[in-house]
């Protein structure tokens, strides 16, 4: 009997070693939340028994209120612990600077920002890497910190506008989350003067100097001017406002002329109907799609994509320069291509009735758009017509048209395969892009928003289908044979808490989010987007719900796509304007001419930048949308127009117009006919004397008061001189 007892005892001891190892892992990683699969991974523990006894270990220690639950089997360590403990570690993250000063650093390893007051933020400034040093916990409130080191600088030069006061001048930021002003000696403005746009570069930043110092490295010119504007939005991206002249060089050597030799190596798709489909403003041709009939009844339908990897080899000028760039930039009045133009508008480009090199992705598919075989290799095309997705709508419409049937089949095949994509989970995301009616001097006279119909769906879901059958002829496994490097195109599930708050908001404006499944939950959102069209809400919803999700990269690391419900997708078919299909484009036919796998480390790396760049671009589009609707407004202060409260906050109530999608607040200030205060929980301001309510969703009219077209901001007040009608 002893010895029995002396055995419990034992594992007793060992089972008590073993919990304080598990809160050991939780309060040492006290920002971080796990369930009991991730606890089990970081201590080496695989099998079902000791998982399921992490399992147990968690409730017991949630019980004992030592962790607390989040959410559905996640734990974090209870924060009340911590309150008296002195942090002494130190994170490192991205800052995210406000126009306050203040700023947010987001850090990989934790589940939410780092704030750190304006007091705290150092040497740094708004996209800078830094190090900070994480404050004792306080209870009820969020972590903060305060940064201590500047690792690298988000950016090498900034954009603004000079101001010259007697011996010295400044550089004003354009970018509202720069709020500290660059000294310039004035033997450092390099022929700038007042009032001029300029680029700066910091040259160095004294540690007791409130501004940082720097000098003038190129003058843009005269404010307000749309070539300046422009090229200062590019320049604040840090986009190059021109190619480099040995890739101009090496552009210009480049053969239009394909050579007999060079069509003998390739299938030939000359003879079969083939078009485009594209924007009516577009140049870059990048895909085209053929369609012919096959003696057993099926479709034979060919993805045809520009093969710029004929033409743009690795270690080029071209590639090079390709590579920094990453990405096509499509501003609002001009496109900055990553090519130049030779290669994307001429060589590249799947022009109408021109022979053209393609690297295609051919099906055969029946009635019902099932695919009975699939063939990937180098092919030549000449075809048959270029049409914008105007002219195609028309038709499917009913109109009659050029090449029609082929046209009405080919939709007939993307209508069943987007049906099949619905069915197994995908969620049909909705942005709005907004668009303009310039004058020759690039000033906005109108503005109207684009629709996504069938036309676009129709090019959408053969692209989708060419990027998934790519991704899964090289990524699927084969026997015990690891898969080959490949770029993926990835999209993580989204946060459960993330997605806990968006169904907890949604409930308060009266929808419901199912958080079941995956496929519950897509279905779930795509429910949600079919009952908020044309409402008040909808563009905050849809924006919040973009928010809510993973953002979607590149990687070498497949994890699949979320949004589509895509267990193995990549980006094949735009290598004219995204440098990730041009890497694809290269490792598919190394890999199908049978060669070994490339380097991962080095095509991760890649894959990284590419998505920097990406990022980049987008912003950089985003900010010369949003410049052309502050201009659009400039010359209409004082106009009355109908919108909807499209935000509420503390400072005042967001109203985006109608038809020109232009977002403006009307600050508390500006409302003095009662006090207003924010009730957070049911997103509305409400006065406090009379009761006026102003709801998220909710029609208003407004004046325009006052436009800061440098600032890119809006300011409106009420105007309660008519009813909303």
């Amino acid at each position: 009997m002893a010895k029995k007892k002396q055995g419990s005892v034992v594992a007793h001891s060992k089972n008590d070693a073993f919990i304080k190892t598990v809160e050991t892992l939780f309060s040492t990683n006290s920002f971080k939340a796990f369930n009991f699969r991730q606890v089990a991974k970081l201590l080496g523990i695989s099998d079902k028994v000791s998982k399921e006894h992490v399992r147990v270990i968690l409730e017991k220690l949630a019980a004992k209120e030592i962790i607390i639950e989040l959410n559905r089997g996640k734990y974090k360590y209870n924060p009340d612990l911590l309150n008296d403990r002195i942090l002494t570690a130190t994170v490192i993250g991205l800052v995210d600077m406000k126009q306050t000063g203040k700023a947010y650093v987001s850090v990989a390893d934790l589940d939410e920002d780092v704030f750190v007051g304006a007091g705290h933020t150092g040497h740094a400034l708004h996209g800078d890497t830094v190090k900070v040093h994480l404050f004792p916990l306080r209870k009820g409130r969020k972590v903060e910190g305060q940064i201590v080191e500047v690792l690298k600088r988000g950016r090498s030069q900034y954009v603004g506008t000079v101001q010259v006061t007697g011996k010295f001048a400044f550089l004003i930021p354009d970018d509202v989350s720069i709020p500290i002003d660059i000294f310039i000696p004035k033997e450092s403005l390099n022929k700038a003067t007042h009032g001029q746009k300029a680029i700066a570069r910091i040259t160095e930043w004294p540690e007791r100097s409130k501004n940082p110092y720097g000098e003038i490295t190129d003058v843009l010119g005269k404010p307000g001017d749309n070539n300046v504007e422009m090229n200062s939005i590019l320049a604040s991206f840090e986009f190059p406002l021109q190619f480099r002249p040995e890739t101009l060089k090496e552009a210009e050597k480049i053969p239009e002329k394909i050579s007999d030799e060079e069509i003998a190596k390739r299938r030939d798709f000359r003879n079969i109907w083939t078009c485009t489909i594209d924007p009516p403003d577009a140049k870059d041709f990048d895909d085209a799609l053929s369609l012919r009939k096959l003696d057993s009844g099926e479709w034979e339908v060919g993805v045809h994509i520009a093969d710029v990897s004929h033409y743009v080899k690795p270690q080029t000028a071209l590639d090079k320069e390709a590579y920094d760039r990453g990405t096509s930039i499509y501003l609002v009045d001009r496109t900055i291509p990553m090519l130049p133009e030779k290669l994307s508008n001429m060589v590249c480009s799947l022009r109408p009735n021109e022979d053209k090199l393609c690297f295609s992705a051919v099906f055969t598919l029946d009635d019902k758009a099932k695919i009975s075989s699939e063939w990937f290799g180098k092919t030549i095309i000449n075809s048959d017509r270029r049409y914008s997705y105007e002219e195609v709508q028309v038709m499917i419409e009913g109109a009659d048209g050029q090449y029609k049937d082929e046209l009405l089949i080919l939709n007939q095949l993307a209508e069943q395969l987007r049906e099949e994509r619905f069915k197994k989970g995908s969620i049909a995301f909705h942005t709005t892009e907004v668009k303009f009616i310039l004058d020759e001097n690039g000033k906005p006279l109108d503005t109207y928003v684009k629709e996504q119909k069938e036309a676009n769906m129709l090019i959408e879901d053969f692209m989708l289908l060419a990027n998934r059958r790519v991704a899964e002829k090289i990524g699927q496994k084969k026997g015990q044979s690891t898969p080959k490097t490949f770029v993926y195109r990835v999209h993580d599930e989204p946060n459960p808490d993330k997605l806990a708050k968006f169904s907890e908001f949604l409930t308060k404006l009266g929808y419901k989010l199912n958080l079941g499944s995956h496929k519950s939950v897509a279905n779930s959102f795509n429910h949600l987007f079919e009952q908020i069209a044309g409402k008040g809400e909808k563009t905050m919803i849809e924006t919040i719900a973009i928010r809510t999700m993973s953002k979607a990269e590149y990687s070498t690391v497949n994890i699949g796509h979320y949004g589509l419900s895509f267990p193995f997708y990549t980006h094949f078919t735009s290598p004219i304007r995204r440098y990730p299909d041009l890497m694809v484009h290269r490792l598919l036919e190394w890999y199908l001419e049978g060669k070994g796998s490339a380097s991962k480390e080095e095509y991760e790396e890649y894959c990284v930048h590419s998505s920097e760049m990406e990022r980049k671009a987008a912003e950089a589009e985003r900010a010369s949308v949003k410049y052309k609707q502050a201009e659009f407004l400039q010359d209409k202060i004082g106009q009355s127009f109908n919108g909807l409260i499209s935000g509420v906050s503390k400072y005042g109530i967001f109203v985006e117009l109608e038809g020109s999608k232009c977002e403006g607040m009307v600050s508390m200030k500006y409302m003095d006919d009662d006090f207003y205060y924010l009730d957070e929980d049911n997103y509305r301001v409400i006065g406090q004397h009379h009761g006026r309510e102003f709801k998220l969703g909710a029609p208003i009219k407004i004046r325009v008061k006052r436009v800061d077209l440098q600032r890119k901001q809006m300011d409106f007040v009420l105007d309660d001189s008519m009813s909303f009608s």
